[in-house]
C-alpha cells in the first residue's frame, strides 16, 4: 500500500466508523422499538436539530465562548506555572504535589462553592472550565522543561548561554509537542467543566438545555445537545492538531510514512 493511499484511508476512517456506528444505533433502536424518552434514535435526534436549530445554536454559542474564556485562562496560568515548576528543582518539589492534590478535588464539589461566591451565571462556568483544564497544560510544560537533556544544557552554558536563555530558546521550543498534546486534552476537559457548571448553576448554554430537556424526558433534544458539545470539542481538537502539524513538523518527521 502506497503512503498516499494509506493517508487517504486514515483520513476517511473516522467518518466511515461514525457512519457504521450510526447505522447500527438506528437499527438496534428500531428493531427493539425503544421509546425515545429512554434512548432516541439518530433520526429522532436529527429531527430535534431541525426543529430546535435556533435554540441549540444559541446555547452552543454561549457554551463555546464561556469555554474559550476559561480555556484561555488555563493556557496562561498553565504555561506560567509549568515554566516555574519545570525550570526549578525546588519549585518542582514544592509545588507539584500541591497541584496534584488540587487536581484530585472533584470539580462537581467546587461548583456549589463557586455559586455562593459568584452567583448563578457564566462565572462558575468560566472558572470550572479553567480549573479542570489547566492541569494538563501545566504538567506537560513542566515535563518538557524538566526533561531537558543535561548534556545539551551543559554545552549551551559553556557557550555562554544563561539559564534563562536555555529555558526560553531551547526548553520552550522543545516543549511545544508536549504543549500541543496538552491542549488537545485540555480543550475537551474545558467543555466538560463548562457543561457541568451550566447543569448545576447555569441559566444558559448547552448544559442548561440538557438539564431542562432531561427533566422533561425529552431525550432526543438532550442527545442533540450532547452531539453539539462533541462536535465543538472535536472541531477544536482538529484545529490544534492542524496547528501542531504545521508548527512542530520537526518533532514528527518520518511518522507519516511509518
Amino acid at each position: 500500500m502506497t503512503p498516499q493511499r494509506r493517508r487517504a484511508m486514515e483520513r476517511w476512517a473516522p467518518l466511515v466508523l461514525l457512519a457504521a456506528f450510526l447505522v447500527l444505533w438506528q437499527a438496534v433502536v428500531t428493531a427493539l422499538s425503544v421509546p425515545d424518552y429512554l434512548f432516541p434514535s439518530p433520526w429522532q435526534v436529527a429531527q430535534q436539530f431541525a426543529e430546535f436549530k435556533g435554540p441549540l445554536l444559541q446555547a452552543a454559542w454561549s457554551t463555546f465562548w464561556v469555554t474559550m474564556v476559561g480555556f484561555a485562562l488555563s493556557i496562561v496560568f498553565g504555561v506560567l506555572l509549568g515554566f516555574l515548576i519545570g525550570s526549578s528543582r525546588m519549585a518542582y518539589a514544592a509545588m507539584y504535589p500541591l497541584m496534584v492534590g488540587f487536581n484530585a478535588i472533584p470539580k462537581a464539589a467546587i461548583v456549589p462553592i463557586l455559586v455562593v461566591w459568584f452567583g448563578i451565571g457564566i462565572g462558575p462556568g468560566i472558572l470550572t472550565a479553567f480549573m479542570i483544564s489547566f492541569f494538563p497544560i501545566m504538567v506537560n510544560i513542566a515535563t518538557g522543561l524538566a526533561t531537558l537533556e543535561p548534556e545539551l544544557e551543559d554545552v549551551l552554558r559553556v557557550l555562554g548561554a544563561r539559564r534563562l536563555d536555555v529555558l526560553v530558546k531551547v526548553g520552550l521550543p522543545r516543549s511545544l509537542p508536549y504543549f500541543y498534546g496538552s491542549l488537545k486534552i485540555a480543550i475537551t476537559l474545558a467543555f466538560v467543566g463548562t457543561v457541568l457548571a451550566e447543569m448545576t448553576a447555569g441559566d444558559s448554554g448547552i448544559g442548561n438545555l440538557i438539564q431542562t430537556a432531561g427533566s422533561q424526558q425529552r431525550m432526543p433534544l438532550a442527545f442533540a445537545g450532547l452531539v453539539m458539545i462533541s462536535a465543538m470539542a472535536m472541531a477544536m481538537y482538529e484545529l490544534f492538531s492542524y496547528v501542531e502539524k504545521h508548527t512542530t513538523a520537526w518533532a514528527h518527521r518520518g511518522s507519516q510514512d511509518a
